[in-house]
């Protein structure tokens, strides 16, 4: 095996996202005075010190930044500067290559691989980064007490052992042809420090990243300093960072637009026209999807003839061209088109009222009653009463219930008390290849305590296919075993996308050289210097 470059098809673009890991990060309403940071000092955008990148997410600070359990989009997104994998994915192309890894993971046997750690590498904090750490932070990911949720990730990982101080033995279940960049679910973290303060760590962690996170907070935002003692291949180009949490999307764009930052993530679908008069504005096809989800416990959700007459009765072209001003595309499968491993799925759900009557009638439903709990993300709002039309045109009475994600999340999902949910969501940051995206949403915790099929026949049969999928060596057969389980999920609706969206992102292309958007909820910094 050949060793992964960092910058190996460093400008081929795939397609994934991420908007709202586990049911998004909770919205703020701080303005962008109370988020501190540097005022504008320079012509054209580029304000304030050279050294210095201020750039805004859209998101609040929701949890910790913990990477065994963290998902929220702030924290996933500043991890990414300030705590390594072993085998990391490039944030734009998601190709792998060495992070805290000298080299390629080697191949014992079948089931065993020996990883050795980079010459020098350190923790913010000065100590070496050893085999102790890496065995301490896999297993914790592992031990069923911490209730991970990458965990899901790795069901072919028996063990983790050291080998020396700098190297450690992966045992496998079974041989796994995607070990090496599914090691990047787990980030390495100092056992001593977490140790001796768990919760410390989860409010402001240590890592060996490029960066230092030096302050967090949901009115300050997040600080980060250079950490001088990196010697990874992403090196931090400027001595510091602030990242604003503007939740308001026109705060935003007048952040943007005033020089006070960057970088801004979210532009507005009304704005990008107007916005890319003054700074770079480029639109990123996603995996980011929006989906309903049905409580499959609730009658008369159990039926499936249901789930599919609410799929059919939805006109999500009208959907796409108003709420998304054409900044997205109709789900035809799980995956979005385009994505690596992409393949059409049996059933796709083109606008048909008629179908959908005749599903209902068929179901032995009239007169239906909805209550469709959405979150409060700014494009949820805007497709939410679209959606409301549809049903409504069909004879399904639909009333909304719009409210902030956590809430939502808490208050009526994990709790079983709705009926019907849309919602945003998006794990490609972990990883881009069918077997993890799909695990994120048919394996465990969704089938389990949201959508609440897990026990039915066809959702054990996605889960066996996952699994044979995952053994199988041959890339044809596995994509064989994919195709199967895509067109269950597609035919029985528990979960399933509407649409896959595009991300649009801002930037001052004068004062980032080097910079890229993201499909994926956040902004990298990694190795972008500043004009």
């Amino acid at each position: 095996m050949t060793d992964l470059q960092p910058d190996r098809g460093l400008h081929r673009r795939d397609f994934l996202r991420y908007t709202g890991l586990l049911g998004a990060a909770a919205t703020i309403s701080a303005g962008l005075a109370a988020c501190g940071g540097p005022s504008s000092t320079g012509s054209g955008g580029s304000g304030g010190s050279k050294d210095t990148i201020q750039a805004a997410l859209a998101y609040a600070l929701s949890g910790g930044f913990d990477p065994m359990t963290a998902s929220s989009a702030v924290a996933v997104a500043a991890n990414l500067h300030v705590l390594e994998p072993l085998v990391d994915l490039d944030p734009v192309t998601r190709q792998p290559y060495n992070a805290l890894a000298k080299a390629a993971p080697a191949k014992v046997d079948d089931t065993t691989y020996r990883v050795t750690l980079r010459d020098g590498a350190k923790f913010h904090d000065g100590s070496p980064v050893t085999a102790d750490d890496v065995v301490f932070s896999f297993e914790r990911v592992l031990d069923p007490k911490n209730a991970s949720l990458f965990v899901q990730f790795l069901p072919f990982l028996d063990g983790v052992k050291k080998v020396d101080a700098s190297t450690v033995e992966f045992k496998l279940t079974y041989p796994f042809a995607l070990f090496s960049e599914r090691l990047s679910v787990v980030r390495i973290v100092p056992k001593g420090i977490v140790q001796a303060d768990q919760k410390k760590f989860d409010a402001l962690p240590v890592g060996s990243g490029p960066f230092k996170l030096t302050a967090a907070s949901a009115t300050g935002g997040l600080s980060f300093a250079k950490f001088d003692g990196y010697g990874g291949p992403r090196p931090a180009k400027v001595a510091t960072m602030t990242w604003l949490l503007l939740s308001e999307p026109s705060t935003r764009v007048t952040a943007l637009q005033s020089g006070r930052v960057q970088a801004i993530e979210a532009v507005p679908y009304l704005n990008a026209d107007a916005l890319s008069k003054s700074a770079a504005v480029q639109s990123v096809q996603s995996f980011g999807l929006l989906f309903l989800m049905f409580n499959c416990k609730a009658k008369p959700f159990d039926d499936v003839r249901v789930r599919q007459a609410l799929h059919y009765a939805l006109d999500t072209d009208k959907l796409i061209k108003t709420a998304l001003l054409g900044n997205a595309a109709a789900a035809t499968s799980f995956l979005p088109a385009g994505h690596p491993d992409y393949v059409p799925a049996s059933t796709v759900y083109g606008f048909d009222p008629a179908k959908a009557k005749k599903l209902l009638s068929d179901a032995g439903v009239s007169g239906l009653k909805v209550e469709l709990v959405t979150t409060d993300t700014d494009f949820v709002k805007d497709c939410a009463p679209l959606i409301k039309q549809s049903w409504d045109a069909v004879g399904v009475s639909t009333t909304l219930n719009v409210g902030q994600s956590g809430g939502q999340y808490s208050n009526r999902i994990d709790t079983g008390k709705y009926q019907v949910m849309a919602a945003p969501g998006d794990p490609s940051v972990f990883g881009n290849d069918c077997d993890l995206l799909m695990r994120w949403f048919y394996v465990g915790t969704w089938p389990d305590h949201r959508s609440y099929n897990s026990g039915t026949a066809e959702a054990k049969k996605v889960v066996d296919l996952l699994d044979k999928a995952a053994r199988e060596p041959d890339e044809g057969a596995r994509r064989g075993l994919w195709k199967q389980a895509i067109d269950i999920v597609a035919e029985q609706a528990a979960l399933y996308p509407i649409f896959h969206r595009k991300l649009v992102t801002g930037w001052k292309r004068e004062a980032l050289p080097g910079f890229r958007p993201m499909a994926t909820t956040g902004l990298s910094l990694l190795g972008v210097d500043r004009a």
